[in-house]
């Protein structure tokens, strides 16, 4: 019997993840016993989704799978990020794991970046939903019976009704023309609390909605620091059993 490869999962906790995570486990070739998560310690809440780490660890609990956490501060200067992500990931090949995965589905720059990242430490990266269309991509997420909610949405693109609201058909149908059906693009963040990756539904209640500014990302080194990027997030609250 072929030895099943050692793989660790960059766990977002979305519906782009989960998809993902299903369907590497159902690949006979891989054998993923772990997640791996980038936390803002300063918020103490899953970086870029805005979700509290007392839910992560419900919904990591739901998965059945130990995850590690890479604790970020608030706006990590390059190096900073580059040093806890180097310690990280020796930490993990030390530990056997030659493979990762990614729920990525066509940005070409961030899989090379990612690639590019990891050849060093001799890890192997997976993309499981490469090049699928995203429209497809999304109804296969109901059709299995995955459930997710939105968290945090990019206020120029979308109204802070989106913000909270269920993926369904309904969504998918009422989602502008310039954005991405899976988000790809970062027009929205999800939590994904039920499917068949998980033992049972994650509870949780919808909290108020904040909006918060961040720099936009410089394209080069001489452009100005002025530029922000304005986010709606919407606060789930985790329900005890």
């Amino acid at each position: 019997m072929t030895q099943k490869l050692k793989t660790y999962f960059n766990w977002s906790s979305g519906k782009d993840a989960s998809l993902a995570l299903y369907h590497l486990q159902k690949d006979g070739k891989y054998q993923v016993d772990r997640l791996l998560t980038s936390i803002n310690t300063h918020h103490d809440r899953v970086s870029m989704h805005g979700l509290r780490r007392a839910l992560l660890e419900k919904q990591v609990e739901a998965i059945g799978l130990p995850c590690t956490t890479i604790e970020l501060p608030e706006e990590p200067s390059m190096e900073d990020y580059n040093r806890i992500m180097t310690r990280t990931v020796e930490t993990l090949r030390d530990q056997g794991y030659a493979h990762t995965a990614f729920g990525d589905i066509f940005l070409e720059d961030l899989r090379s970046y990612r690639e590019t990242q990891l050849e060093p430490f001799g890890i192997q990266c997976s993309f499981p939903l490469w090049k699928r269309n995203t429209r497809a991509l999304l109804e296969e997420f109901l059709d299995l019976g995955f459930k997710a909610v939105v968290v945090c949405i990019k206020a120029d693109l979308l109204d802070v009704s989106f913000a909270g609201r269920i993926i369904d058909e309904t969504f998918l149908d009422n989602l502008p023309a310039n954005v991405d059906p899976c988000g790809e693009h970062g027009e929205f963040h999800t939590f994904c609390f039920d499917g068949p990756i998980f033992k049972h539904p994650v509870k949780f209640t919808i909290g108020e909605k904040v909006y918060r500014e961040y720099r936009a990302p410089k394209d080069d080194e001489k452009q100005e620091d002025t530029a922000s990027m304005g986010f709606w997030f919407c606060d789930l609250l985790p329900v005890d059993d």
